[in-house]
């Protein structure tokens, strides 16, 4: 716990040499974020009129943090506590500490560096030397590997990604052929839970060996709320980093289309209720927001998994303060 606090501080010190201003944003909101595969707790909100309304606890910060910077906030950073059903294990927590920040008018590659920096400003707090997890070791001050997506589906599972991608969308029996041979496919599997479970069997295990692995340019079908890559709209502005196996940070060069965001939200709320007969409602605020908002790009990283590298943790819950109520 005394290192979760060095690194804290180091953190900030950093963020504050570049000219950030940190943020401290709502954690109930009206859409808790409107991914296909997260899960938010809910609950009623009772005015004093008696009347009710459902609010949720967030997934992410980003969508007030992007309200902000629609609102002319250039740099800003959020030490986030964020909240996510169905999760827990070694790696995860339904609590968490998220740490977020966006540069206006930036490119992708710019937070891509920033996330290095603080790792590397993470392991210095501590004194640890290299980051080691389940077998696997990572120098978090060696230079890192950058690998984009397309070339890391080649080089571990032997697929040619981008062949599978047809006018922005994934093209299913395409990649169930090319994919059959590496993982169990069932008959309603989409194009995306065929991408999932090629990367977390074969690819993530790979990743972060020996020092960081940068994974870039994902597939469009996988965008989320990144813009697609102007020089090749097969792919998007968006980033993970590992170290270990353990995906540490996910970034984006944040879209700016409004409608094309909305799109996407719709689309994933349909597969959402296909998959769990729920819904989360579109946050139209945000939405708007995103059709204000300059050029930017943002990362989110997850402070308690690099906590547990740089203080050569075991397991998750020894760096929180208070593991979560009710746990054996």
């Amino acid at each position: 716990m005394l290192a979760r606090n060095a690194i804290g501080k180091a953190v900030r010190a950093w963020f504050d040499e570049q000219g950030f201003t940190e943020v401290e944003t709502a954690i109930l909101q009206v859409s808790p974020g409107n991914e296909t595969h997260l899960h938010a707790p809910r609950t009623e909100l009772a005015g004093p009129d008696g009347t009710r309304v459902t609010r949720y606890l967030r997934t992410s910060p980003e969508f007030a943090c992007k309200k902000l910077l629609a609102a002319g906030e250039p740099k800003i950073f959020e030490f986030a506590r964020v909240f996510r059903d169905r999760e827990r294990g070694t790696l995860h927590l339904p609590e968490f500490t998220m740490l977020e920040w966006y540069r206006a008018e930036a490119t992708y590659g710019a937070v891509m560096a920033d996330c290095v920096v603080i790792i590397a400003h993470a392991a210095q707090a501590t004194g640890i030397g290299q980051f080691s997890f389940r077998g696997r070791i990572a120098d978090p001050f060696a230079e890192p590997e950058l690998l984009t997506v397309a070339a890391a589906f080649e080089r571990f599972a032997g697929i040619d990604l981008l062949a599978t991608i047809r006018d922005g969308e994934g093209d299913r029996a395409r990649l169930a052929d090319a994919a059959k041979q590496k993982i169990r496919i069932s008959d309603d599997d989409t194009w995306s839970d065929i991408f999932s479970k090629v990367l977390v069997e074969h690819i993530e295990p790979n990743l972060g060996q020996g020092r960081l692995t940068v994974l870039f340019e994902y597939p469009v079908p996988e965008a989320a709320l990144a813009r697609a890559k102007a020089s090749d709209p097969r792919v998007a502005e968006r980033f993970e980093i590992y170290a270990c196996g353990v995906e540490l940070a996910n970034g984006f060069g944040e879209l700016t289309d409004a409608p094309e965001q909305r799109r996407r939200f719709t689309q994933a709320m349909d597969e959402k209720q296909r998959r769990y007969g729920e819904r989360y409602p579109l946050d139209e605020d945000f939405l708007d927001a995103v059709g204000q908002m300059p050029a930017a790009s943002g990362v989110a990283l997850g402070f308690d998994r690099l906590v547990m590298l740089a203080s050569g943790a075991l397991k998750i819950d020894q760096v929180v303060w208070t593991p979560p109520a009710g746990d054996a």
